[in-house]
């Protein structure tokens, strides 16, 4: 089982000293480096290059009416997945090495976070994940940060600058930090 699996079952790994997830995820996060610098050095206006890059970056798994907008930062691309007709702003930042997914119709705006990272407190170099689910047509504000372990619902709207740290139920608007219900539409 690969080291994303791992951690995917709830395995803790030390960033430096464990050699397989050195190899896997350390190498996992260079590709995926170099190919977000390569995006984001792009010019706009070179379209069929951008898709192309960001193809490559996912693996050829990324469906072609699904755009991610540079400047963003993915850093294990392997562990995104994502469904059609999926629109990111600028300023995306995922660490996504415990599992992104990402459904249909989605729209994240201007530099949202998407975090499925956590360290142990008493070791900060001992890291453990928890997957992060955005179902189908969520809306996703600017500057929002969801954290390890969230699902957002189907067609739910999570407001500007609001940090996700539970689940939103389907067709929920939540706002602030923490996220809060405000109503359901």
């Amino acid at each position: 089982m690969s080291v994303f699996e791992n951690l995917r079952n709830g395995q803790h790994y030390h960033v430096f000293n464990d050699e397989d997830y050195v190899r896997e995820a350390h190498g996992e996060f260079a590709r995926c480096g170099h190919l977000c610098y390569l995006i984001n050095q792009t010019d706009p206006l070179e379209r069929e290059k951008l898709v192309e890059l960001e193809r490559e970056l996912f693996n050829n798994n990324l469906p072609a009416d699904s755009f991610f907008t540079p400047p963003f930062q993915i850093d294990c691309a392997c562990r995104m997945f994502v469904g059609k007709n999926v629109f990111a702003n600028h300023g995306l930042t995922v660490m996504s090495v415990g599992t992104v997914t990402i459904e249909d119709g989605v729209m994240l705006g201007p530099e949202v976070g998407i975090f499925t990272v956590n360290h142990e407190p008493h070791n900060i170099r001992v890291i453990f994940t928890k997957e992060i689910l955005i179902k189908k047509n969520a809306w996703i504000g600017a500057r929002v940060s969801i954290l390890p372990g969230v699902t957002i619902g189907e067609n739910a709207i999570v407001g500007t600058g609001s940090v996700v740290t539970k689940d939103i139920p389907d067709n929920a608007v939540a706002v602030g930090n923490p996220a809060r219900v405000i109503k359901i539409v």
